[in-house]
């Protein structure tokens, strides 16, 4: 897999398809597999650039903490480092954080956003559930092991566990054999989420913007939907109303036509 250093960090991506560039931003603890059911679709249309955060993945992981602005930072100079000047940018969660502060710090790299569960603002709600989840990754052996007891829960509706057991256990298996992320990293990355602040800079982002929810979030829930869609002067919604914060692995069918129709209406 390619690798590029900005700033001294060494960056881990892949390069899927063929076609305009998008640029794909994992969500907390993962690393640029988290799109896996996206890829099948995305690449018929998309040359996909999936990154691995530093502090995920295999790339660096730099003493924390880290912020959702520095990483903008970061993958705007990413982008330079691998020659794409504008590109399609998709996030989800702590992706979308980064790529709400992308969009409005480096308008110029971005043709369209796509922001999935994102957030203006870390409120108190948020952040009890980031120290919970904290919490419970100092507790427990693995990252993994903490993503997969106390994070998924929080993901996916009821419905995935009781009726989809075995893809429940697939997802789990899926987490645990990808590289681990130590918990010094984890903390540094949920340091990003606490800190997040966009809302006052919402109105400098000129692209064009997607904004979506699973209507059984609890974690970023559409109560963040009236300050993004206010906020950003271009945008759109959709809330996805059977699905909760990672609707993009509960039903990528529905959220892959959804995200591809607005890819495809922007020139």
């Amino acid at each position: 897999m390619p690798q590029v250093t900005v700033d001294g960090v060494l960056i881990n991506y892949e390069v899927e398809g063929e076609g305009d560039p998008l640029v794909l931003v994992p969500y907390l603890a993962a690393d640029h597999a988290c799109y896996a059911f996206q890829l099948p679709a995305y690449t018929e249309h998309f040359s996909c650039i999936s990154v691995d955060l530093p502090g995920s993945g295999l790339s660096d992981k730099p003493p924390g903490p880290y912020t959702t602005e520095g990483y903008a930072d970061q993958l705007a100079g990413f982008m330079g480092a691998i020659g794409v000047e504008r590109a399609h940018v998709a996030g989800v969660s702590l992706g979308a954080a980064v790529a709400t502060h992308l969009g409005a710090r480096h308008p110029e790299r971005v043709r369209s956003l796509s922001l999935h569960s994102a957030w203006d603002r870390t409120d108190a709600y948020l952040r009890t559930i980031l120290e919970l989840w904290r919490t419970l990754a100092g507790a427990v052996a693995t990252v993994a092991d903490a993503v997969i007891g106390g994070i998924f829960p929080l993901c996916f509706t009821p419905e995935m566990y009781t009726e989809r057991p075995d893809y429940a256990q697939a997802l789990a298996d899926f987490v645990r054999g990808r590289p681990a992320q130590p918990p010094e990293a984890f903390m540094a990355q949920s340091d990003a989420v606490l800190a997040h602040d966009a809302g006052g800079v919402l109105g400098r982002i000129e692209a064009p913007t997607l904004v979506t929810f699973g209507a059984h979030d609890l974690v970023t829930s559409t109560r963040f939907a009236d300050p993004l869609t206010t906020g950003i002067a271009h945008s759109e919604l959709v809330v996805f109303e059977h699905l909760s914060h990672a609707g993009l692995h509960e039903d990528p069918d529905a959220f892959n036509r959804a995200t591809l129709d607005f890819l495809g209406r922007q020139g």
